[in-house]
C-alpha cells in the first residue's frame, strides 16, 4: 500500500522521491508558525511541569530530612537519658554503700585521733632531770682535806650517796624513756588504721568525682541534642550506622546457626511426625522443626523482656516487677524443656544416621562393620543440640539494635533516593527545553530552501523600496547592515514570536 503511494506521481523513484520531497517540503513550510509554537510550548511544559515536580520532590526530601532529624535526636535524648540516669544510680550506689557509714567512720576517725593524742601527750611528759651532780663532785672535791680520818670518811660517804643517787636517777631516766617509746610503738596501728580509714575515702570521693564527670559530660550531649546541633546529628548518624552493620553481622551469624540448628533436628522430626506428609510444597517435619525454632527464639525474646534487657515490647515493661519475674521464670523454664527435647532429637540423629549405614552395607553386601568410638560425636549433638537454643535466645539483642537503627538507615536511604530523582527530574526538565529548541532548529533546516528564497525576496522588496528614498545619497556602512539585522525576524517568524510574548 506505501509503495503504492509512494509511485503514485510517477514510475521513476527518484522523480517520486522528488515530488514527495516537494510536497513535504511545502507543507512545512506552510505549518511551520503552529509547529513552532508546538514544538516550544510542548518543550515549555514538560520543562515547566518538571520543575514543579522538583519543586514538590524537593519539599518532601525536606520533610523527610527534617524526620530524619527528629527521629535520630529523639533515640539520641533517649539513650542519653538512661545512660544519666544509670550513672545517677551508680552515683546512690556508691553514697548508699559508703557514705552511708560516714558517721560510724567518722566516730571511728574521732576515737583514733584521740587515742593517738593521749598518747602522744603521755609520751611528751618528760622524767625529772638528773641534778647538776658534776658540779655537786667538784664542790666536794675542791674541800681542803686536813687529813683528819673522819673527815675523809664523811666526804667518802657523801660522794657515794651522789653516785648511787646519781645512778637511780640516770635509771629512772632511761625506764621513762623506754615507756615512751613503747606508747610511740602502740601508736602505729592506730596510725595505720588511720590511714586505711582516709584511704577509703579518698577512694570514695574520687569514685564520686569521676562519675561527676561523666554526668557533666553526658548532660553536655544532652544539651547539645536538646538544641538540634548539627554535631550531635552527625554523630548519632555515624553511630547509628555503626549499630546497623555490627546488628546485621550479629544476626547474619545467628541465622547461620538457627540453619545449623534446623538440619540437626530435621531428620528425626521426619521420623517423629512423617517424612510423607507434606503441607503445600514443604515437608510437616520441617514445618515442624522451624516452629521449635521459632518458639526458642520467641521465648528467648520474652526472657530478655522480663529481664529488662531489651524494650521490644512496651506491654511486659509495663508490668509489675513481680509479674515480670513471674514470666521470666516461664520463659527460662520452657527454653530448658524445648532445649532438653532439641538435644534428644539431636542424639536421635545421630542413632538414625547409624542404622541408615548399617543398612546400606548390608543391602550391599557387605559386613556391617562396628563404629569405633561412636558416643563421642553422639555425646557432640547432644551438646550442640542442647546449648544452640541458648544461643539463638540472645538474638533479641542485636535484634533491638537492627531495628532502632534501620530507621536511621532506611530515613538516609529515601532521602538518597529523593535527592537523586530529584536531579533526574530537574536534568530531563531541562534537555526537553533544550531539546524542543533543537527540534524547531532542525525543522528550519529541513525547510531551509524555502526560508531562503523568502529571505531574499524580503531583501530584495526592501532594498527596492529604499532607494526611491536614498538615491541621491550612497549606501553608507550602516545602512547596508540594515537588511541584515532585518533578517533574523524573517528566519524566526516574527509574528510567531509576537504572538508567543
Amino acid at each position: 500500500m506505501l509503495a503504492d503511494i509512494f509511485y503514485i506521481w510517477s514510475e521513476s523513484p527518484a522523480l517520486s522521491l522528488a515530488i514527495w520531497l516537494v510536497i513535504s517540503i511545502t507543507l512545512l513550510y506552510a505549518g511551520r508558525p503552529h509547529a513552532h509554537q508546538l514544538l516550544r510550548s510542548t518543550g515549555r511544559a514538560i520543562h515547566g511541569t518538571l520543575r514543579v515536580a522538583s519543586a514538590s520532590i524537593r519539599q518532601l526530601e525536606e520533610r523527610v530530612q527534617a524526620r530524619n532529624r527528629d527521629v535520630l535526636l529523639a533515640a539520641g535524648r533517649e539513650a542519653m537519658e538512661k545512660s544519666i540516669e544509670r550513672e545517677f544510680n551508680r552515683v546512690n550506689n556508691i553514697v548508699e554503700r559508703d557514705l552511708s557509714q560516714y558517721p560510724a567512720l567518722h566516730r571511728k576517725l574521732a576515737e583514733t585521733l584521740e587515742k593517738i593524742e593521749e598518747d602522744y601527750h603521755a609520751s611528751t611528759d618528760n622524767a625529772p632531770l638528773p641534778p647538776a651532780w658534776s658540779e655537786v663532785m667538784t664542790t666536794i672535791g675542791s674541800l681542803p682535806s686536813t687529813g683528819d680520818p673522819a673527815v675523809a670518811s664523811i666526804l667518802e660517804n657523801i660522794k657515794e650517796v651522789v653516785e648511787n643517787s646519781h645512778e637511780e636517777t640516770l635509771k629512772a631516766y632511761q625506764k621513762g624513756t623506754n615507756e615512751r617509746h613503747k606508747i610511740l610503738g602502740g601508736m602505729r596501728p592506730h596510725w595505720r588504721a588511720l590511714g586505711g580509714t582516709m584511704n577509703k575515702v579518698q577512694e570514695t570521693i574520687t569514685g564520686l568525682e569521676e562519675r561527676a564527670r561523666t554526668i557533666d559530660r553526658q548532660m553536655g550531649e544532652y544539651e547539645a541534642m536538646r538544641k538540634a546541633e548539627d554535631k550531635s546529628v552527625n554523630s548519632l548518624t555515624s553511630s547509628s550506622l555503626t549499630q546497623f552493620f555490627i546488628s546485621s553481622l550479629v544476626l547474619v551469624i545467628a541465622a547461620f546457626g538457627g540453619i545449623i540448628n534446623f538440619h540437626l533436628i530435621a531428620m528425626p522430626m521426619s521420623e517423629m511426625v512423617g517424612g510423607a506428609s507434606y503441607m503445600g510444597s514443604v515437608r510437616t517435619s520441617d514445618i515442624a522443626a522451624l516452629v521449635i525454632i521459632m518458639v526458642e527464639i520467641s521465648m528467648g525474646l520474652f526472657l530478655l523482656e522480663a529481664l529488662g534487657i531489651t524494650r521490644l515490647f512496651p506491654v511486659i515493661h509495663s508490668l509489675d516487677d513481680r509479674m515480670r519475674k513471674r514470666m521470666a521464670i516461664a520463659a527460662f523454664t520452657i527454653l530448658v524443656i524445648f532445649a532438653s527435647i532439641e538435644a534428644s532429637l539431636a542424639y536421635m540423629r545421630d542413632l538414625l544416621a547409624l542404622d541408615r549405614e548399617a543398612l546400606q552395607q548390608s543391602l550391599a553386601g557387605a559386613a556391617v562393620a562396628e563404629a569405633q568410638l561412636r558416643w563421642i560425636p553422639s555425646l557432640g549433638q547432644l551438646a550442640l543440640g542442647f546449648i544452640l537454643p541458648f544461643a539463638l535466645a540472645f538474638v533479641g539483642i542485636p535484634l533491638e539494635s537492627f531495628i532502632h537503627s534501620a530507621r536511621t538507615v532506611l530515613g538516609l536511604i529515601a532521602l538518597w533516593m529523593l535527592r537523586v530523582l530529584r536531579v533526574t527530574v530537574r536534568m530531563v526538565g531541562g534537555m526537553a527545553n533544550h531539546l524542543s529548541k533543537m527540534l524547531v532548529s532542525l525543522y528550519d533546516l529541513f525547510i531551509m530552501v524555502p526560508l531562503s528564497i523568502e529571505r531574499m525576496v524580503r531583501y530584495h522588496r526592501e532594498t527596492a523600496a529604499e532607494k526611491p528614498a536614498d538615491a541621491s545619497e550612497p549606501p553608507t556602512r550602516s545602512s547596508r547592515r540594515a537588511p541584515k539585522k532585518a533578517e533574523e525576524p524573517i528566519a524566526d517568524n516574527l509574528p510567531l514570536t509576537t504572538g508567543e510574548a
